[in-house]
This record gives C-alpha cells, structure tokens and sequence, in this order.
C-alpha cells in the first residue's frame, strides 16, 4: 500500500534523463571572454551616460557567446562574426516594422520561414537562422533607441568584442587546437587498444570496449572536422594541414587493428598503447620530423614480434603511423592516400547548400512549423494586451530549434529553467538599484552562461534568463514588474511550441526511428561488399573512407536515439527498445574490419559466394526496418559452418537479427 502510494511521486524516466546535467569541464576562458563582453560595453554606455546602448551592444555580446563554441580559431571567424550580420539584418527588419501591427506579423512569420529552412544547412546556419530570427522579434517588439542604424550596429558591435577576445591568443597559439584535437585522437585510440582483449568478463568487457570505440569516433569525428574547416581556407597543399592529414590517416590503421583483438580476445601487450601514447604527446607538442619521439617507441622490430595475430596487426599499425609521422615530406605521406579528399570550394558547397535547402521537403516543412508557431504568437500578442510580448516568440525560437535535441523536452527545459532564471532575476531586480550596480552583476551573471551550457540546455536558460531580464530592464526600467509577464509569456511560447511545433507533426512525435538505422545496414552491406570484393585489394582508400563515413553515421545516430530517450512514450520507449540494434550493428562494422585485418595478415579470403550471403542477409536486415515501428522477428538462413573468417561477422549478423525480434518490445 505504500509503494503504491509513492508510485505516483516518481518521476518518469524520460524526465529524469532530461533534467541529469551532462558531465562536463568549465571552460575557463570562455568565462572570461563572456564575463569581459558583456560587462565591458554595459560599463562604457554607463560612463557615457547612454547604459541603454550599452544594454545593446551586451544583447550583442550575448549573441557572440552563444556562438562562441568552436575550437580552431577560424572557425570561431564562422561562428561568430557570420552570424552577426544576420543578426543585424535581422535587428533591421524588426524595427522597420515596429508598431505597424499585422504587417510586423507577416514580416516576422516570413523571416522564421527563412530562419527555419536556413537551419537545416549546418552548424553555421543554424545559428544565423537563430539570431536572424531572435533579433528581428526584438525589433518588432521593443522601441530600440537612436537611429535605425545604431541598434543593429551596437548588437553587431558587441558580438564581434567576443570574437576580438576570442582572437587574441591566435598569433601564439596558431594551429595549437587542431594539433590538440588530433592527439586526443591518438590517446583515444590508446585506451581503445587497452579497452580490447578479453578483460574481466563479458558484458563489462563489451560494455568497455563500445564506450571506447564510441570515445574514437567522437574524437575522429571532431579533429577531421577542424582540420577540414581550416583546410578549406587554405588554397594549395599547406605542409602543416597536410601533416595534420597524414596524422589521422596514420591512426586509422591502428583503430582498424582493434577491433580484430577484441573479436578474438587476445589480450595486447601493455607497450602499444604506450607507444601510441607516446606518439600522441609527440603530436601534442608540435614535434617535427626526425625527432626522436616519433622512433623511439620502445616496440620490439618487425623480425622478433612476441605477438598474437592481433597485436602483430597492431604493432604494424604502429609502425605506420611512427614512419608517417617521421616523415620530413609530408606531401608524399598522403599522395597515395589522401582519404579526406579535396573539399569542395566554399562558393560551390554554398550553392549547393542553397540548392538543398529549396528542394528539401525536411527544409519546407521546418520552416513551415517554425513560421506557424512564430505566426500564431505575433497574431495572438496583436489580439491580447501583452506588455512586451515580444518574450513569447522568443521562446518558441530556441524551444524549436531543430538541433538543439527533442522540442518536448526543450519546452520542459525552457519552463523549468526560467523558473529557475526568473527566481535569480527577482533577487537582483528587487534589491539593486540601477545603474553602475548593473555592470558587476552582469559580470558575475554573463560568467554562468559558458560556464552552464554544457551541462544541458535547462542549465543554459536559468543561466541566459536573467542576462536578457537585466539589459532588457536597462531599456525598459519596468523594474521587478518584468519578472511575473516574462514567466507567463514563457509558459505561452511553450505551450504555443508543444501544440502548434510538436504535436500537430506526426513526424516529430511520431517518428520512424528505424529509417537511418537501416540506411547505416544498407551501407554496412556495401561496405562488406568493399571489404571482400575482388577489387578490395586496390582500394584502400575507398575502404577507409567507407568505414569512417559508417562510424560516422553511426556516430550521429547515437546522438539521435539519446534524443529521442527524452521524448515521453511511446518515442522514447521506442528508442530504449531499438537501441541493443544500434550497438548490433556497430558490432557487424568491428567484425568485418577485424576479418578484413585477419586477411591483410595472411588469413584465407572468403569467397563470392559466402560474401554475397553475408550481404543479401544485411539488405533484408534494412528492408526489414524499413517496414516496422516496433522491431519484428526475421529469420536467419546462413549456410555452411562458421569456421572460416567470416565466422564472427556471421554470428554478429545473426545476434543483430536477434535484437530484432518483438522479445521485450512495445506492443
């Protein structure tokens, strides 16, 4: 009788996994940077007499900070200062319609129809869509002072000190992040060769192993990434960026290696992970060839390896990437296999991008979710007295932001937050007077925003609540008589979202989340095809490029089913169900690069025949969860014995397709 009276009480799950703050470091200097931005142009308006401009070039700030998250410094270029033209454009066009009732509606709907689509493109996009949108509803919703031009020009003005802040180290630490992202590369593939082997047992060693491998993407994932932005900049074969693309293509070898150890639990000696440590503080400190560190391994010479199979692999590996790196040209390095390729110019991905965009159905139908629920907010502030509604739309922007994870538990968050942002607000807004007082406790506040968004988007609102209630009383002076509108107007953008953005699209709340599960099996397909084929022997490179869009892809889907772990049933139930799938099939990846490395050092090949099987077994696999909701058993109907390389691939297959049976599921 007890229990059943708690029971009540507890909280779901989705909502405990939501509200958990994700575990994090501060980063210190983007404290600073935020602290000095926003503080700095507040204290000069005060001096002057004008705190008012000052407010706004902090609004700008703010701006510049949520932006400010890139590594590489000419990323952080991207990030911040595009941005701000949007953001200016936007400031434009909301003060040209302020006060011009229905035609400001239409003006701010069309502007998050561009906002929505434009968001679909990429990282940089998105966050130009963001404060495209953001700062027009400022400008259709609050009387900016001065000039037409002044206001766009203080916010622009704010956010690009962030970036001049953020900038000021580049002269002594250019390419330090790049170098940075490709050693914790190495060190994550080292605790990934400590992570294979037999272990302790096997759920845990498993268990292990799959956060590792996880750990490798995510570092792959983000150091090809900065070295690809930068190298897109960098016209003609700079030998620094070259370098850094030799360094990770050295590494792949040795990710590929793992996975054999780990297949066959053969446990690998304690001096290759240290030497691939030791390769990783080489890189770390900028070594250049020749140096001793990149030779000195302590590993034992090719002619008297003490080694299983699966260590004799890794320590080739190894050699590989030492040589590599030793190399004093690095154009020769990645001559034969540059397994990045040549990007793209940026004029010719930018016309892509832009073609995408207009002939995307999930560009249009962003948009339009986004440009209705911005639509009924402006129409329904226009029909009931609101003071300073303008708070509402804001909501919906950051609660509707289609990267920013599930848009119902972003409205839970966005709630809960400015509750929490609003009791902070309160305190300041009733006990401090206005004036200098409001520089140090914007200080202290802009400080908690880098320093909280980490941890979770609920975290980032009660941090950015009461910045934005506190410049926005330096323009308005309501006082405390803007903390009880703000909290009604949040609760309205909310529910607004829940309904108009959530609800009313199947697609959000009723998501098919087995579609790109499948297209990662369908490539898994291929990829075996391209591991075994008969010109697998003469494409190396299409192979590595192969397995890392896979794990890439793989990566992203992760990411995916997480978010969709917060959604309330039957999403998010749904996806705790799916998930064993997921980590099946990132299995049937390691087992055909473990069987592939088991060829390269002298095991029989499969032929054609066994090949095909495996293959015609994944497509059905795909076909399969293409075709259902809630996971439906499919038979198995391998033929021959699992003596020969393929043997475990097999088996992966066949547990993968085990997952996939209605045991434990939904009904």
């Amino acid at each position: 009788m007890r229990n059943s009276t708690l029971r009540p009480l507890t909280p779901p799950d989705w909502l405990v996994r939501t509200l958990k703050p994700q575990p994090a470091t501060t980063p210190w200097a983007a404290v600073t940077r935020a602290a000095l931005a926003m503080s700095l142009p507040l204290a000069a308006g005060t001096a002057a007499g004008h705190p008012e401009y000052g407010a706004l070039a902090s609004m700008g700030a703010l701006s510049g900070v949520i932006g400010d998250t890139a590594d590489a410094y000419r990323m952080r270029i991207l990030n911040i200062a595009v941005p701000q033209l949007f953001g200016a454009l936007g400031v434009t066009l909301g003060s040209l319609v302020f006060g011009h009732g229905w035609t400001a509606v239409a003006a701010v709907t069309a502007v998050a129809l561009v906002s929505g689509m434009m968001s679909t493109i990429g990282a940089v996009a998105s966050v130009s869509g963001l404060l495209l949108l953001l700062n027009s509803v400022i400008g259709a919703g609050l009387p900016l002072p001065g000039q037409w031009w002044l206001a766009p020009a203080l916010m622009t003005g704010g956010g690009l000190l962030v970036l001049a802040l953020a900038l000021l180290a580049w002269p002594l630490r250019s390419g330090v992040p790049e170098r940075a992202a490709v050693a914790a590369t190495y060190r994550s593939a080292a605790a990934l060769l400590e992570a294979a082997g037999p272990g302790d047992g096997g759920a845990d060693r498993h268990e292990a192993y799959d956060r590792a491998r996880a750990d490798v993407t995510a570092a792959l994932n983000k150091a090809y990434d900065l070295v690809l932005a930068r190298r897109t900049r960098d016209h003609g074969r700079s030998p620094d960026l070259v370098r850094l693309i030799a360094e990770l293509n050295a590494v792949t070898p040795v990710v590929e290696a793992a996975p054999t150890a780990h297949r066959y639990g053969e446990r690998l000696p304690p001096e290759l992970p240290a030497a691939l440590r030791a390769l990783a503080a080489a890189v770390a400190r900028g070594e250049r060839p020749g140096d001793p560190a990149y030779t000195d391994l302590g590993l034992p010479e090719d002619g008297a390896l003490p080694y299983g199979p699966a260590a004799r692999a890794v320590h080739h590996a190894l050699r590989h990437a030492a040589d590599t790196l030793a190399d004093p040209d690095p154009l020769t390095v990645v001559h034969a296999e540059d397994r990045l390729g040549r990007p793209a110019a940026l004029r010719v991905r930018a016309r892509r991008a832009t073609r995408n965009v207009i002939l995307s159905g999930a560009s249009w139908r962003y948009g339009l979710r986004l440009a209705l629920c911005i639509g009924i907010a402006q129409a329904l502030v226009s029909l009931v007295d609101v003071p300073r509604s303008y708070w509402v739309a804001l909501t919906i922007t950051f609660v509707l932001k289609p990267d920013f994870g599930s848009v119902f538990s972003r409205a839970v968050l966005r709630a809960l937050g400015t509750v929490a942002g609003l009791v902070v607000a309160a305190a300041v807004l009733s006990v401090l007077e206005r004036g200098w007082w409001d520089v140090p406790v914007v200080l202290v506040l802009a400080a908690l925003v880098p320093a909280l968004t980490p941890r979770g988007y609920g975290y980032q609102t009660a941090a950015i609540t009461p910045v934005i209630l506190l410049l926005s009383d330096v323009l308005n002076h309501q006082g405390f008589g803007l903390v009880v509108p703000r909290l009604v107007d949040s609760l309205m953008g909310c529910a607004i979202a829940l309904v108009a953005g959530y609800l009313l699209w199947p697609e959000s709340w009723h998501t098919r989340i087995g579609d790109r599960l499948a297209d990662a099996v369908s490539d898994t397909a291929r990829y075996v095809e391209c591991a075994f084929g008969t010109e697998s022997e003469q494409a190396p490179a299409a192979r590595a490029r192969m397995r890392r869009r896979l794990y890439r892809d793989l990566s992203d889907i992760r990411t995916e089913f997480q978010r969709a772990l917060t959604e309330p049933p039957p999403t998010g139930a749904r996806a705790a169900a799916w998930w064993p799938l997921v980590v099946a099939v990132e299995r049937i990846v390691d087992a055909t690069t473990a069987a592939r490395v088991r060829v390269r050092h002298g095991a029989r090949p499969p032929g054609p025949a066994e090949v095909a099987e495996v293959s015609r077994q994944l497509r059905e696999l795909a076909g399969g969860l293409r075709e259902v909701e809630v996971l439906v058993p499919v038979p198995v109907e391998f033929t021959g014995t699992d003596d020969g390389v393929l043997g475990p691939l097999r088996q992966e297959v066949t547990a993968a397709r085990a997952v996939a049976s209605p045991g434990g599921q939904l009904s």
